[in-house]
Protein backbone atom coordinates (compact mmCIF):
# COMPACT_ATOMS: atom_id res chain seq x y z
CA UNK A 1 0.00 0.00 0.00
CA UNK A 2 1.47 3.28 -0.92
CA UNK A 3 1.54 5.44 2.45
CA UNK A 4 4.06 8.28 0.96
CA UNK A 5 4.60 11.16 -1.63
CA UNK A 6 8.30 9.09 -1.50
CA UNK A 7 6.15 6.79 -4.35
CA UNK A 8 6.05 10.03 -6.91
CA UNK A 9 9.09 12.18 -5.23
CA UNK A 10 13.02 11.93 -6.29
CA UNK A 11 15.19 12.10 -3.57
CA UNK A 12 15.57 15.33 -2.73
CA UNK A 13 12.00 15.23 -1.17
CA UNK A 14 10.76 17.03 -4.33
CA UNK A 15 8.32 16.18 -7.31
CA UNK A 16 9.31 16.49 -10.69
CA UNK A 17 6.75 15.02 -12.81
CA UNK A 18 5.74 14.80 -16.35
CA UNK A 19 1.90 14.67 -17.73
CA UNK A 20 0.89 12.86 -20.72
CA UNK A 21 -3.23 12.55 -19.63
CA UNK A 22 -4.30 14.92 -22.41
CA UNK A 23 -7.18 13.33 -24.33
CA UNK A 24 -9.32 15.89 -26.95
CA UNK A 25 -6.67 18.80 -25.85
CA UNK A 26 -3.61 16.73 -27.74
CA UNK A 27 -6.00 15.99 -30.54
CA UNK A 28 -6.71 19.69 -31.03
CA UNK A 29 -2.69 20.37 -30.59
CA UNK A 30 -2.13 18.39 -33.25
CA UNK A 31 -4.85 19.99 -35.39
CA UNK A 32 -3.01 23.66 -34.67
CA UNK A 33 0.38 22.02 -35.61
CA UNK A 34 -0.79 21.68 -38.47
CA UNK A 35 -1.10 17.44 -38.70
CA UNK A 36 -5.10 17.33 -38.50
CA UNK A 37 -6.69 15.59 -35.89
CA UNK A 38 -5.01 12.11 -35.16
CA UNK A 39 -6.44 8.41 -35.24
CA UNK A 40 -6.31 7.46 -31.77
CA UNK A 41 -3.07 5.43 -32.66
CA UNK A 42 -1.31 8.33 -33.43
CA UNK A 43 -1.90 9.88 -29.71
CA UNK A 44 -1.04 6.61 -28.14
CA UNK A 45 2.24 6.16 -30.28
CA UNK A 46 2.82 10.24 -29.21
CA UNK A 47 2.16 9.58 -25.29
CA UNK A 48 4.53 6.26 -25.45
CA UNK A 49 7.08 8.14 -27.22
CA UNK A 50 6.91 10.63 -23.99
CA UNK A 51 7.05 7.73 -21.67
CA UNK A 52 9.73 6.19 -23.22
CA UNK A 53 11.52 9.30 -23.44
CA UNK A 54 11.03 11.23 -20.37
CA UNK A 55 9.23 9.06 -17.79
CA UNK A 56 12.90 7.37 -16.92
CA UNK A 57 14.04 10.99 -16.01
CA UNK A 58 10.45 11.95 -14.06
CA UNK A 59 10.09 10.93 -10.58
CA UNK A 60 6.12 10.28 -11.86
CA UNK A 61 4.17 10.38 -14.84
CA UNK A 62 0.61 10.90 -15.40
CA UNK A 63 -1.30 9.35 -18.29
CA UNK A 64 -5.16 8.09 -18.94
CA UNK A 65 -6.59 5.15 -18.99
CA UNK A 66 -7.88 5.82 -22.77
CA UNK A 67 -4.45 5.93 -24.97
CA UNK A 68 -1.58 3.77 -23.99
CA UNK A 69 -2.14 3.38 -20.06
CA UNK A 70 -1.00 -0.09 -20.27
CA UNK A 71 1.63 0.03 -22.52
CA UNK A 72 3.01 3.26 -21.01
CA UNK A 73 2.81 1.46 -17.86
CA UNK A 74 5.50 -1.32 -18.88
CA UNK A 75 7.77 1.56 -20.45
CA UNK A 76 8.70 3.07 -17.06
CA UNK A 77 11.12 2.00 -14.67
CA UNK A 78 9.80 0.90 -11.32
CA UNK A 79 11.50 4.31 -9.64
CA UNK A 80 9.13 6.42 -11.25
CA UNK A 81 5.80 6.45 -9.83
CA UNK A 82 2.42 5.69 -12.13
CA UNK A 83 0.07 8.23 -11.81
CA UNK A 84 -3.53 7.44 -13.52
CA UNK A 85 -6.08 10.35 -14.46
CA UNK A 86 -9.36 9.08 -13.01
CA UNK A 87 -11.81 12.49 -14.35
CA UNK A 88 -14.02 12.17 -16.61
CA UNK A 89 -14.61 15.22 -19.02
CA UNK A 90 -16.81 17.01 -20.63
CA UNK A 91 -15.37 18.59 -23.76
CA UNK A 92 -16.28 19.68 -27.19
CA UNK A 93 -13.81 18.69 -30.10
CA UNK A 94 -11.36 21.72 -29.91
CA UNK A 95 -12.78 22.91 -26.95
CA UNK A 96 -11.83 23.10 -23.18
CA UNK A 97 -12.43 20.91 -20.42
CA UNK A 98 -16.23 22.53 -19.72
CA UNK A 99 -17.05 20.15 -16.22
CA UNK A 100 -15.49 16.85 -14.79
CA UNK A 101 -16.63 13.73 -12.73
CA UNK A 102 -15.12 10.83 -11.18
CA UNK A 103 -14.81 7.77 -13.67
CA UNK A 104 -16.06 4.86 -12.35
CA UNK A 105 -14.22 3.06 -15.42
CA UNK A 106 -10.93 3.71 -14.30
CA UNK A 107 -11.36 3.43 -10.65
CA UNK A 108 -12.76 -0.22 -11.85
CA UNK A 109 -9.00 -0.68 -13.22
CA UNK A 110 -6.80 -3.49 -11.55
CA UNK A 111 -4.53 -0.72 -9.92
CA UNK A 112 -1.13 -2.53 -9.08
CA UNK A 113 1.45 -0.40 -9.89
CA UNK A 114 -0.30 2.74 -9.84
CA UNK A 115 1.12 5.13 -7.41
CA UNK A 116 -1.30 7.40 -7.47
CA UNK A 117 -4.84 8.89 -8.93
CA UNK A 118 -5.34 12.51 -10.03
CA UNK A 119 -8.67 14.57 -10.51
CA UNK A 120 -9.06 17.48 -12.53
CA UNK A 121 -11.71 19.95 -11.03
CA UNK A 122 -13.05 22.83 -12.99
CA UNK A 123 -13.68 25.74 -10.50
CA UNK A 124 -16.32 28.22 -11.11
CA UNK A 125 -18.44 30.55 -8.89
CA UNK A 126 -21.76 28.74 -9.60
CA UNK A 127 -24.39 26.81 -8.41
CA UNK A 128 -21.92 23.98 -9.15
CA UNK A 129 -19.54 24.62 -6.23
CA UNK A 130 -20.47 22.55 -3.18
CA UNK A 131 -20.79 19.52 -5.86
CA UNK A 132 -17.42 20.25 -6.73
CA UNK A 133 -16.28 20.35 -3.18
CA UNK A 134 -18.02 16.77 -2.63
CA UNK A 135 -16.55 15.05 -5.89
CA UNK A 136 -13.33 16.08 -4.67
CA UNK A 137 -13.88 14.73 -1.36
CA UNK A 138 -15.10 11.56 -3.12
CA UNK A 139 -12.60 11.25 -4.96
CA UNK A 140 -9.98 11.75 -1.90
CA UNK A 141 -11.78 8.99 -0.12
CA UNK A 142 -11.95 6.62 -3.18
CA UNK A 143 -7.65 6.96 -3.49
CA UNK A 144 -7.75 6.08 0.18
CA UNK A 145 -9.71 3.25 -0.18
CA UNK A 146 -7.67 1.86 -3.11
CA UNK A 147 -4.71 2.59 -0.92
CA UNK A 148 -3.07 4.79 -3.76
CA UNK A 149 -2.04 8.83 -3.48
CA UNK A 150 -4.26 11.32 -4.54
CA UNK A 151 -3.58 14.22 -6.56
CA UNK A 152 -6.37 17.10 -6.74
CA UNK A 153 -5.96 19.46 -9.24
CA UNK A 154 -8.25 22.46 -9.80
CA UNK A 155 -8.84 24.62 -12.83
CA UNK A 156 -10.27 27.87 -11.97
CA UNK A 157 -12.77 28.98 -14.57
CA UNK A 158 -14.93 32.36 -14.74
CA UNK A 159 -18.94 31.55 -14.01
CA UNK A 160 -20.92 32.75 -16.95
CA UNK A 161 -21.89 36.44 -16.89
CA UNK A 162 -19.11 36.66 -13.91
CA UNK A 163 -17.47 39.89 -16.08
CA UNK A 164 -15.20 40.89 -13.07
CA UNK A 165 -13.33 37.33 -12.88
CA UNK A 166 -9.82 38.04 -11.55
CA UNK A 167 -8.03 34.61 -11.93
CA UNK A 168 -5.47 35.41 -9.36
CA UNK A 169 -8.07 35.66 -6.59
CA UNK A 170 -9.71 32.64 -7.78
CA UNK A 171 -7.00 30.58 -7.85
CA UNK A 172 -6.34 31.63 -3.93
CA UNK A 173 -9.83 31.26 -3.11
CA UNK A 174 -10.00 27.38 -4.92
CA UNK A 175 -7.21 26.36 -2.71
CA UNK A 176 -8.61 27.75 0.59
CA UNK A 177 -11.81 25.72 -0.12
CA UNK A 178 -10.39 22.74 -1.74
CA UNK A 179 -6.75 21.88 -0.35
CA UNK A 180 -7.91 21.33 3.11
CA UNK A 181 -9.65 18.32 1.81
CA UNK A 182 -7.11 15.82 3.15
CA UNK A 183 -5.58 15.16 -0.95
CA UNK A 184 -2.25 13.96 -0.88
CA UNK A 185 -1.00 16.09 -2.99
CA UNK A 186 -2.48 19.80 -4.51
CA UNK A 187 -1.68 20.38 -8.10
CA UNK A 188 -2.31 24.05 -8.91
CA UNK A 189 -2.01 27.19 -11.55
CA UNK A 190 1.01 29.36 -11.58
CA UNK A 191 -0.17 32.62 -10.37
CA UNK A 192 0.41 35.50 -12.92
CA UNK A 193 0.41 32.83 -15.80
CA UNK A 194 4.25 32.74 -14.96
CA UNK A 195 4.52 35.98 -16.96
CA UNK A 196 5.89 38.66 -14.25
CA UNK A 197 9.43 39.44 -13.19
CA UNK A 198 11.04 37.35 -10.52
CA UNK A 199 10.57 38.75 -7.39
CA UNK A 200 6.96 39.87 -8.34
CA UNK A 201 6.36 35.99 -9.28
CA UNK A 202 8.15 34.86 -6.41
CA UNK A 203 5.53 37.21 -4.08
CA UNK A 204 2.83 36.08 -5.92
CA UNK A 205 3.56 32.05 -4.98
CA UNK A 206 4.33 33.06 -1.92
CA UNK A 207 0.85 34.78 -1.02
CA UNK A 208 -0.88 31.58 -2.84
CA UNK A 209 1.20 29.04 -0.09
CA UNK A 210 -0.23 30.65 2.60
CA UNK A 211 -3.80 29.35 0.87
CA UNK A 212 -2.67 25.42 0.21
CA UNK A 213 -3.30 23.37 2.49
CA UNK A 214 -0.08 20.65 2.32
CA UNK A 215 2.44 19.86 0.13
CA UNK A 216 1.73 21.41 -3.48
CA UNK A 217 3.41 21.42 -6.81
CA UNK A 218 2.48 23.82 -10.29
CA UNK A 219 1.10 22.73 -13.22
CA UNK A 220 2.15 24.25 -16.74
CA UNK A 221 -1.56 24.76 -18.51
CA UNK A 222 -1.60 28.22 -19.35
CA UNK A 223 2.20 29.17 -18.90
CA UNK A 224 4.06 29.46 -22.29
CA UNK A 225 6.68 26.53 -22.18
CA UNK A 226 9.65 29.55 -22.29
CA UNK A 227 8.67 30.85 -18.77
CA UNK A 228 7.73 27.56 -17.41
CA UNK A 229 11.15 27.36 -15.91
CA UNK A 230 10.96 30.71 -14.04
CA UNK A 231 7.59 29.91 -12.99
CA UNK A 232 9.13 26.70 -11.51
CA UNK A 233 11.38 28.20 -9.53
CA UNK A 234 9.78 31.25 -8.11
CA UNK A 235 7.12 28.29 -7.13
CA UNK A 236 9.70 26.22 -5.66
CA UNK A 237 11.30 29.44 -4.01
CA UNK A 238 8.08 30.22 -2.71
CA UNK A 239 7.57 26.88 -0.98
CA UNK A 240 6.56 24.93 -3.76
CA UNK A 241 7.82 20.89 -3.56
CA UNK A 242 8.01 20.35 -7.97
CA UNK A 243 5.77 20.64 -10.79
CA UNK A 244 3.82 18.21 -12.67
CA UNK A 245 3.53 19.31 -16.36
CA UNK A 246 3.13 18.33 -19.82
CA UNK A 247 2.82 20.98 -22.22
CA UNK A 248 5.64 23.15 -21.05
CA UNK A 249 7.61 19.91 -21.49
CA UNK A 250 6.05 18.29 -25.12
CA UNK A 251 3.91 20.94 -27.03
CA UNK A 252 6.46 21.96 -29.90
CA UNK A 253 6.92 17.92 -30.02
CA UNK A 254 3.16 17.25 -31.24
CA UNK A 255 3.13 16.86 -35.12
CA UNK A 256 7.15 16.64 -35.40
CA UNK A 257 7.67 14.05 -38.65
CA UNK A 258 10.53 12.30 -36.10
CA UNK A 259 8.72 12.28 -32.23
CA UNK A 260 11.73 10.37 -30.46
CA UNK A 261 14.44 12.95 -32.00
CA UNK A 262 12.66 15.55 -31.32
CA UNK A 263 12.00 14.74 -27.58
CA UNK A 264 15.57 14.22 -27.38
CA UNK A 265 16.70 17.15 -28.51
CA UNK A 266 14.13 19.87 -27.19
CA UNK A 267 11.96 18.18 -24.37
CA UNK A 268 14.79 15.65 -21.99
CA UNK A 269 16.52 18.90 -22.17
CA UNK A 270 13.69 20.90 -20.71
CA UNK A 271 13.01 18.20 -17.94
CA UNK A 272 16.45 18.19 -16.73
CA UNK A 273 16.50 22.12 -16.29
CA UNK A 274 14.03 21.82 -14.73
CA UNK A 275 14.27 18.74 -12.83
CA UNK A 276 17.36 20.31 -11.24
CA UNK A 277 15.78 23.70 -10.06
CA UNK A 278 13.48 21.16 -8.21
CA UNK A 279 16.76 19.68 -6.34
CA UNK A 280 18.11 23.29 -5.80
CA UNK A 281 14.83 25.09 -4.23
CA UNK A 282 11.86 23.04 -3.93
CA UNK A 283 10.55 22.08 -0.30
CA UNK A 284 10.86 18.80 0.56
CA UNK A 285 7.12 17.16 0.58
CA UNK A 286 7.78 15.94 3.98
CA UNK A 287 8.09 19.96 5.26
CA UNK A 288 4.95 20.79 3.58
Amino acid sequence: MTTSLDAIARGSGGLAMVAMDQRESLRHMFDEAGAGRPPDSELVDFKLAVAARLGPLASGFLIDRHYGFREAQALLPASVGLILAVDALQQEPGGPVEDTDLDTDALALDLAGVSALKLLVIWRRDDRREARVELARRFVAAAREHGVLSVLEPVVRAAPGEEDFDPEAAIREAARELSPLGQSLYKVQVPLAGRAEPRQLQDACAALATDVTGPWVVLSQGVHRDDFLDAVTAACRAGASGFLAGRALWSDVVGHPDVPARLAEVSVPRLERLTAVVDAYARPWTEA
